[in-house]
Order: structure tokens, then sequence, then C-alpha cells
């Protein structure tokens, strides 16, 4: 009954233009037919799989129920098993109102679910390329285009790894949930699934796959009401034969199901949402102590009336209310704000030397190290929700190749910043998404000054906001900062950075007079260069020593 689109021609599905089938949810099996517990055999399976490699979950032995008198977590729900449907085959094929495609965090084609953009064609992936990518364990949504279904929904799965095993599978729980989620938002009813974890991604199967199984029930059971079909699709026989084995567990169809599954189930099924619980961080409360305080004798006679109450509120008495392992971890919330006031007042308090030379106002306080986290944090969210093409190209920075020492390369053209016509918040934004891949791991910096003293620069008090919520992983693993074609102007500009703004920064930075010169640190090939560039260098340096080739832009030595 349940078999792949492309051998299930009896099954009455509607070819298509391109000749595929198109199912509809009438000739997918449902989870609580009676009749899919005897048709779930498969036709063309692989002989060499081994079905006793998986054993029945339901199987107990004779005169054993394997409850123990416990309570089951996933109780017997008719209504919730309705809306359930196993399928053989590609989501692709099924008439439903969306369909999930498990991809990177990029969008790319190449990297999404076998088939999906051949058989959507070209609009799903010039959608696609203006969402501005996902993050990991979030989805986003696009018209199908031409898919049966109404809309596609993709997510970003997790790279699983045994360290972060507790991480990975909240991750993946929340694709799953963020899928339904979308499903709701766009007032869409039904949807079909296939498996999100990939074996690119290291991820094993059979936990995968109770993770997106209970996570698909934990939602219903909040949901039911707004979703009337959710199809798990399997396209190979280990991911069939897992199913069969552990749908039972989280979905029992009847009393006996619900109570063997009690004794199959993992000891962790994750919270009210699926998620796996970490017991290190959950909120422990602890009861009030019930024991009496002795009151001081005579105290109202011999003492104030506020000083009764300080003797009957001791610090003993308090203790054993707090926690003093949480209380070590805060700061009183007065004593924070004055210390902040204070290092206002003492930045304040001097000569503002870089405003008087003409540089920007640099006072203000330091930020601390959380501090700058939330600052970036914040700037990184909201970057990856603008649009900022118009930015993007004005090539004010893009991303070269590798310096000699295999570094990534971030490449900034000084002339190509027209102060005039740029918002310099959405900018801040758009550099903030651009460095994020690089500030990981050590990179450098090629900046283009020439012909740049033409335009208006921003002064060092943006560049130090700029630094604040770049934060110190950009300072940690910045190599160089390689500079052609400096002015007198620029140096100065750089010694008041190193002065005022960052001393560990701006030390990095080496001057380079000439092209030749900044190729012996970046090879030709890894970089992008505009043309003014090589222009600008033959006027300032007369063209001694090199040649400049004007279709592809190469520099010669001069014989």
């Amino acid at each position: 009954m349940i078999q792949p689109v492309a051998t299930d021609t009896a099954g009455g599905g509607v070819p298509t233009d391109t000749g595929d089938l198109v199912v509809t949810l009438d000739q997918v099996p449902r989870w609580s037919d009676a009749e899919i517990r005897s048709s779930l055999e498969y036709e063309n399976e692989d002989p060499s799989f081994s079905k006793s490699f998986f054993p029945d979950p339901l199987a107990s032995p004779r005169g054993e129920d394997g409850s123990n008198g416990m309570v089951s977590r996933f109780p017997v729900d008719h209504e919730i098993n309705s809306k359930i449907y196993l399928w053989r085959g590609q989501p692709w094929n099924l008439e439903v109102d969306a369909v999930v495609n498990s991809t990177n965090e990029n969008l790319d084609e190449a990297h999404s679910s076998q088939g999906l953009h051949a058989a959507a064609g070209p609009g799903l992936a010039e959608e696609c390329a203006t969402l501005g990518g996902c993050r990991t364990g979030m989805a986003k949504v696009t018209h199908a285009y031409d898919l049966p279904a109404r809309r596609v929904i993709h997510t970003v799965g997790p790279k699983y790894a045994v360290k972060y095993h507790t991480a990975a599978e909240n991750a993946l729980s929340h694709c799953y949930r963020s899928c339904l989620e979308l499903l709701i938002e766009n007032g869409l009813r039904s949807i079909a699934m296939g498996c999100i974890y990939t074996e690119a991604k290291n991820y094993p199967r059979e936990p995968a796959a109770h993770v997106a199984i209970r996570t698909v029930r934990r939602f219903l059971e909040k949901q039911k009401d707004k979703i009337t079909a959710v199809v798990f699709c399997i396209s190979t026989s280990s991911d069939t034969e897992i199913y069969k084995r552990l749908l039972p567990l989280y979905f029992p169809r009847d009393k006996q199901e619900e109570v063997v599954a009690i004794s199959k189930l993992p000891a962790d099924v994750g919270d009210e949402n699926g998620e796996t619980i970490i017991h290190e961080r959950t909120i422990r409360i602890k009861p009030l102590p019930k024991k009496t305080i002795p009151k001081p004798a005579q105290a109202s006679a011999e003492l104030p009336v506020t000083d009764v109450g300080l003797v009957q509120r001791n610090s003993s008495y308090l203790d054993t209310y707090l926690d003093p392992a949480f209380m070590s971890l805060m700061k009183d919330p007065d004593q924070r704000r004055q210390e902040q006031w204070e290092k206002t007042a003492q930045a304040r308090g001097g000569w503002n030397f870089a405003k008087m030379f003409g540089f920007g106002d640099l006072v203000g306080p330091p930020l601390s190290p959380a501090e700058e986290y939330s600052l970036h944090s914040r700037y990184l969210a909201k970057a990856n929700s603008l649009n900022l093409s118009e930015i993007a190209e004005m090539k004010i920075l893009y991303r070269g190749g590798v310096d000699s020492e295999g570094h990534p390369v971030m490449v900034v053209v000084g002339a190509h910043f027209l102060l005039r016509c740029l918002d310099l918040e959405r900018f801040i934004h758009h550099i903030v998404k651009e460095f994020e891949p690089l500030i990981q791991k050590p990179y450098t910096i090629v900046y283009f000054h020439s012909a740049a003293s033409l335009q208006i620069q921003p002064d060092l008090g943006w560049m130090r906001r700029l630094q604040q919520i770049l934060g110190r992983k950009h300072q940690r693993n910045l190599h160089a900062i390689y500079v052609l074609h400096p002015t007198l102007h620029l140096k100065a500009t750089i010694f008041a950075m190193r002065m005022f703004v960052d001393k560990v920064v701006w030390k990095k930075v080496v001057y380079v007079d000439r092209l030749l010169q900044l190729f012996k640190y970046v090879p030709r090939e890894q970089l992008t260069i505009p043309d003014f560039v090589f222009q600008h260098d033959l006027e300032v340096n007369g063209g001694k020593g090199l040649i400049v080739d004007p279709r592809t832009k190469y520099v010669y030595h001069r014989p």
C-alpha cells in the first residue's frame, strides 16, 4: 500500500506534465487505519535488509503488559492518530498544503532535498536567494511553484557530534516545531515532512527519528484543532523500519500498544515541547523551611520598632531562603548602575582631545564582555532580518580569497564609501553580517585607500562604536590589516585610533605603497581589484618596475 511513487501506478495518482504522479491524502495510509498494520509490507524491498535486526516494539512476553503500574506518557489519542500518515516516497508528489525541504543555511539548491528544485522549477531557487539565508533550527516559507503543494517550508538541520548531543537534539526538535508553527501562521493545515536529519551532517537516524516523532506528537497535543494532516515521508528501507517501530511508541492506536510502549520508550522523552531536558539548567525552588525562629527576649522593650524588625529578619534567617550560589551571580542593580555612572563621569571628566582634533566623540565607558556579546547578538539578529542588497551592490566591502598564510580575506574599498548617500546604521548591520563568518577564526583585511581621500570618511567615534559591536572575537582573530596607498592624513588617523580606540587592533596595520608589495602578502589571484586602483598605482608610483595588462589587470615586472 505504501510504495515509491515511481512504482505505485495503480494507486490512482494523477500524472503531471512532467510525468510524475500527484498523490492525494486519500491515497496515503493513515496511521489510525486498521488495515495499515497488515499493509505495511513493502514491495521491492532490499532483500539484504534483515528485519530481524529491528525487534517489534510491541512484542512482549505473553501474560506481561510491561507497565509495572506506570502511567503512559503518550496515551492513546484517536483524534491525533487520525492526523498522522506514513508515506514511502518523495513529499514533492503529495497534494498537501506544505512540504518541508531540508537545506543548509544559504538555502542552496545543491544542498536541498533531492529532487525538490527539479520538480518545483527555477522560480523556487530565485525566491530562496531573496530570503537572506536561514539559521540552524529555524524555518522559512516560499511558494511551491510547479509542485502540487501550495508552499515549501525550508529548514536547516543541525550537524551532529557526540560531544554536543543535547544541543543537536534540541536544534532538530526546533526544526520540526518551526515548520509546524509556520504552517499554522500561513493558514495552512496539512504538511508532508521528509527526514530533516541527513547523513551528510552525521546525525544517527534512529535517535533523530525519536526526536522528530515525539516533537510532532507534543505539538499536535496543543494545536490539533489547527492541523488536519502530518505526513511522515520516508524513502529508504532503514527509515521505513525505524518509523514502523517507533510510531507505536508515541502514537499508540489502542490500549495494548499504549501499555507495551511504556517499557519501550527511552528514559528521556523531552519536555512538553519534545525538547531534551537539561537537569543542570532547570530552576529548582526549595520549599520554605518549616522551623520557628525564636523571638529575642524583651526586644520590644529595649529596641526601637525598626530594630525589632531587623532582629526578626536577621541574616541567618534570610540565608535559609536564598541559595548562596545563585546570589553570588547577582550584583545589586543600584551598585551596577552606580558603577556605570562613575565610568561615564570619569570618561567625560577630562579633556576630549580626540574631539578637539576633529576625530569625533570618543568619550564613554568601555563595555564589559557580556555587554559586547549582547550588543553583537542584537545587531546580528537584526542584520539577518534585513534586506541589505543595496549596500552590498556598492561593493564597499566584499570577500576575497586567502592570504599567503591561508587566512580568509575581507576587502574594503575606501573610494566606494559614499557617506552622503549611505545610511550608517544599515551599513553597520551589513558589516556585522558580512564579517560574522570570518571572525570565528584568524582572518585578514585588505583596505584600498586609493583615491579614497576624495571622499568624506566616518569619524573615530563611529569606528569605536563599530569595534564594540564586532566584539572581542574580531579583535582576537584579526591577523593583519594591509592598507594600500596610505596618505599622511590616514596614517595620522590610524595613530589616533591606536591612542583613543584600540591599541591591539590598530597595531596590526601594515602600510603598503605598491600593488606589487601587497601581492607578497596576498596573491594577485586571490583579490578582485577595481580598475581605478591600478590606475592610481600607476599615477602614484609612475609605473616604475611594473606593467599592467589592460585586459586581465594582471601586474608584471617591467623587463
